[in-house]
């Protein structure tokens, strides 16, 4: 907690959410228009849009398809909001959000530009106190962190990065106003997600690029383009089946996995398949067979097939090795898709540099330095991701029962009960949190499903007259031992560089942390735990 500021007096509220993105925002609307509670968010930000409000590098937009990637609880929202592209673009989600808030009037209970700098619960009071970096101070019976799975920025620990004598940008805290490339030597960091959506926008934008790689990656192109009206017309004509079919769906999207083994067809017949799923383009790849993240040698031939792929497209043999992995298995780490992502090394302007074989010794001012070369350059764009799932919520300071320190708690990796709640800290949720299906899913009905469920455990309290739940220790350790399984039923933990497991951050315990049980089944848990009157959780 923040001590230095002399505290004034609480203001004082049913519940108090933290983040106004796509969790806060449905919260709000769930609590205050659905439970009738007294609710205040609190939003570092200076707007909504929560990782979209941050998220605004060159190339920015979702995995998921627009026309999934909303919100579900309203038919006359669905109606009468049209997306202009297969994935929207990170501008195209905030303008969805700003419509949002004002169609269901959520802003005059959401306050900007007000950063948490900790959260302490009361015993004797049953109150959790909030306190913001200006000082002010907010109570409530309930808190609700809907602080995003991707949202603290994770920049490495380079040496000598203040020497620089250029500009610097993280993608995730990218500048509101843009920034103009033209002419200037870029140094991109990174070669995730983001950086594979970043890379061919900087290319064409910038006088040179030097793609520095840490690992590797697998992409499957977007195959990105406007939505069309006939299009729109089949979605709104079957928007309840999709729907359906979403929430039914192990990872949310309102596709079906395939139930043939890669086995089960000829060598001839798995190509065709691949190659259509290829031409198709985007995360459904992974949907080609049923085997493909159960089975190391049923994936090796989507892997395989990949690495033909990126030979094909790059022209130079030693660039297409370079980016060519061979440490993971496809769709083991966050499977990226990309538009012309690996056509951007053949451009003249473009440098990749593998520091698998020559490491980054340091950040000079002229640019960077690796073990073999320096970089000359005049900007600096950090690809490098977040400390994802827990990150966020260490960065509240929150502390429980007796001032204990979440942070304490979660040393070894965290802890939780259905990625809901933590024991030794009653009424606090955790929106998608570490435990929960989140970044395995598509995150809006993930986010429905925890903003329903929570809702509905607050308003079954009042109903009992009941002031408290908590999620008992003998509950959270079973569920960790139950996210534990369903993890190794997968491949996911074989990629040991994965940020599923933290390995991006060093010294972050290394623990897979979402569940990988698939979103449909995880609903189901859910659902029979509040039918047994919240087994597993404490009531008072």
């Amino acid at each position: 907690m923040t001590d230095s500021i002399e505290a004034g007096p609480a203001r004082r509220y049913d519940a108090i959410i933290v983040g106004a993105g796509f969790s806060g925002l449905y919260q709000l609307h769930l609590l205050r228009d659905r439970l009738g509670l007294s609710v205040r968010v609190l939003e570092a930000a200076d707007g909504i849009g929560g990782t979209w409000y941050w998220n605004r590098y060159p190339g920015a937009r979702c995995d998921s398809e627009s026309y999934y990637y909303s919100y579900s609880f309203s038919r006359e929202l669905e109606e009468e909001w049209d997306w202009t592209e297969r994935y929207p673009e990170h501008g195209e989600i905030r303008r969805y959000l700003d419509h949002v808030a004002d169609r269901f009037d959520l802003r005059r209970d959401i306050q900007l530009g007000t950063r948490v700098a900790g959260a302490a619960y009361d015993e004797d009071a049953n109150r959790w106190t909030v306190t913001t970096e200006t000082g002010e101070r907010f109570e409530a019976q309930f808190l609700i962190t809907a602080v995003g799975c991707l949202s603290s920025a994770n920049v490495p620990a380079i040496p000598g990065l203040e020497s620089f004598s250029g500009a610097w940008y993280h993608t995730g805290r990218w500048p509101h106003d843009g920034v103009d490339f033209s002419g200037k030597r870029v140094g991109l960091i990174g070669t995730g997600s983001t950086g594979i959506q970043a890379a061919p926008v900087l290319a064409a934008e910038a006088a040179h690029l030097t793609v520095f790689q840490r690992t590797a990656n697998y992409s499957v192109p977007a195959r990105n383009g406007p939505m069309d009206d006939g299009f729109k017309t089949w979605v709104r004509e079957n928007a309840s089946e999709l729907r359906a079919k979403a929430r039914a769906a192990p990872n949310g999207h309102p596709f079906d996995f395939s139930d043939r083994s890669v086995f089960d067809v000829s060598p001839q017949e798995r190509r065709a398949i691949y190659e259509a799923a290829w031409e198709r383009g985007g995360l459904r790849f992974r949907a080609a067979f049923r085997d493909i993240m159960l089975d190391q040698e049923a994936n090796e031939t989507a892997s395989e097939f990949i690495r033909a792929k990126i030979r094909s497209i790059v022209e130079d043999p030693a660039v297409a090795e370079a980016l060519t992995p061979r440490d993971h298995l496809f769709a083991t780490k966050r499977p990226p898709i990309d538009t012309h992502y690996f056509e951007t090394f053949n451009r003249s302007n473009v440098r990749l540099v593998d520091l698998k074989t020559t490491p980054i010794a340091a950040i000079v001012p002229e640019g960077v330095r690796t073990a073999d070369a320096t970089y000359p350059l005049d900007v600096i764009v950090f690809a490098t991701g977040f400390d994802a799932l827990t990150g966020p919520l260490l960065a509240l300071d929150i502390r429980g029962r007796d001032g204990l320190a979440l942070k304490d708690v979660w040393a070894d990796g965290p802890t939780s009960y259905l990625g809901l709640q933590v024991p030794g800290f009653p009424n606090l949720f955790t929106m998608t949190g570490p435990g929960s299906p989140s970044v395995l899913t598509n995150m809006p009905v993930a986010i429905e499903q925890h903003a329903e469920w929570i809702a509905d455990c607050i308003g079954h309290l009042r109903e009992r007259g009941l002031d408290r739940i908590e999620a008992r220790p003998d509950a959270a350790e079973s569920w960790g031992v139950e996210v534990d399984r369903a993890a190794s039923a997968t491949l996911l933990p074989m990629a040991s560089s994965s940020w599923y497991l933290g390995a991006n951050v060093p010294g972050k315990p290394r623990v897979f942390m979402p569940y990988a049980g698939g979103m449909a089944h995880y609903r189901g848990l859910c659902e029979r735990v509040a039918a047994e009157n919240y087994d597993g959780f404490a009531l008072s």
